[in-house]
């Protein structure tokens, strides 16, 4: 049986796709949705997520990220290590399409090694976390921008 090695979410937002993509490259507004953060949208910027230290999973709270790819208004990628014992070394890719009056968000954080204990649980936490609680938060931003 295969098992999906990746999380994606696919999520229409009621935000035209420039405004999305405002919440997608600002660091301060990524910070409001995602974590503090010291990003910048150009290729090969090297920068870091600071989230909250889990022991048990061996995550020390530091995510060290490269971007990879930019295309305004329409994709976003980097990558997603982290250093502190639990191997994960993933890549998270948005992509945006203009859909009526709103936008098609893609999101696709892929790399998990599922054979690993503590990249399967952060699979399933990521999981819930991606499709849930970030999503509403981008939610919150992008109703608190407009």
């Amino acid at each position: 049986m295969t098992r999906p090695d990746k999380i994606e979410v696919d999520q229409f937002l009621p935000y035209p796709p420039a405004q999305v993509w405002r919440i997608l490259v600002d660091p301060d507004l990524m910070a409001r949705w995602l974590m503090p953060n010291d990003f910048k949208p150009v290729v090969g910027h090297r920068f870091t997520f600071q989230a909250k230290p889990m022991p048990a999973l061996r995550f020390a709270g530091t995510i060290h990220c490269e971007v990879l790819a930019v295309e305004p208004e329409r994709l976003l990628q980097i990558t997603w290590a982290d250093r502190s014992g639990s191997g994960l070394d993933s890549i998270v890719t948005w992509r945006l399409e203009p859909e009526g009056r709103g936008t098609r968000m893609l999101m696709e954080h892929s790399g998990f090694d599922l054979d690993s204990p503590f990249q399967a649980v952060a699979h399933r936490t990521m999981g819930s976390g991606w499709r849930s609680s970030v999503v509403r938060s981008m939610l919150t931003v992008l109703e608190q921008e407009t």
